[in-house]
């Protein structure tokens, strides 16, 4: 195994701490998965699987830059550039996504909000009876989302960047240790995915648990509009904090 330098298990265990923190300290990585998940009552299989082929849509893209600009001779100065524009596009692109399901989960909640007609039995008594007007509609809306959410979120997430990988590339890419190489990848793909689903499926407990404590079951009709609010909340942070 020439191509297993200890450069390369440096660069391998740096991948791997990069993978782990990059994910956690950015919540563009989890909050819409948890946010989403809990407003379409996704089971945690599917918001899993949705999780990973977004991340693996994210990494992937990062690293087709970071190839293509070793191949094209670019300097790492010209690379970091390129992923900042894909960052703020795909911070941009989480405002707008959070903004346009906020406007339709706030449009959804009001017009499927619970409320009461009286109604007469042919005996002459009365009740109040409960229903909601877009009822009939709902699930047209459920199997629209099915698709739409998941695919608008991979979007999102191709145009993200990883810019903390493209440095960690260049030695074995510049060696023309392709063994090597794909190893660093593939540590850095491990531990991104794995920390995106850990992260996601805790955050969902927390927020059950949470829920349950407080109370929150009867505002359920609103998790749409909270949900897109705090995904663009979320993008917002990216760019106004630099997450």
């Amino acid at each position: 195994m020439d191509w297993f330098t200890p450069e390369i298990a440096a660069l391998a265990a740096t991948a791997a701490t990069i993978g782990v923190l990059h994910t956690i300290l950015g919540p563009d990585h989890y909050l819409p998965f948890v946010m989403l998940s809990r407003a379409r009552g996704w089971s945690a299989r599917r918001t899993s699987l949705i999780t990973l082929v977004c991340g693996l849509g994210h990494v992937m893209g990062s690293v087709f830059i970071g190839l293509a600009g070793v191949a094209l001779g670019l300097a790492l100065t010209r690379l970091e550039w390129v992923e900042g524009v894909r960052g703020n596009l795909a911070a941009w692109a989480l405002v707008l996504f959070g903004l346009l399901y906020m406007i339709w989960g706030v449009r959804h909640a009001w017009r499927n909000r619970p409320h009461t007609h009286w109604h007469m039995h042919s005996d002459g008594t009365q009740h109040l009876h409960e229903h909601r007007h877009a009822s009939e509609h709902a699930h047209v809306h459920a199997e629209a989302g099915r698709t739409l959410t998941p695919l608008a979120l991979f979007v999102v997430f191709v145009l993200g960047p990883c810019e903390a990988l493209i440095p960690v590339l260049m030695y074995p890419a510049a060696q023309h240790n392709y063994a090597g190489l794909a190893l660093v990848t593939g540590v850095f793909g491990a531990a991104t995915l794995v920390t995106m689903v850990t992260a996601v499926l805790v955050g969902l407990w927390g927020l059950k648990t949470a829920g349950e404590k407080l109370g929150l079951r009867r505002f359920t009709h609103w998790s749409h509009a909270v949900s897109g609010g705090a995904i663009g909340l979320c993008g917002a942070a990216i760019i106004g904090l630099g997450l």
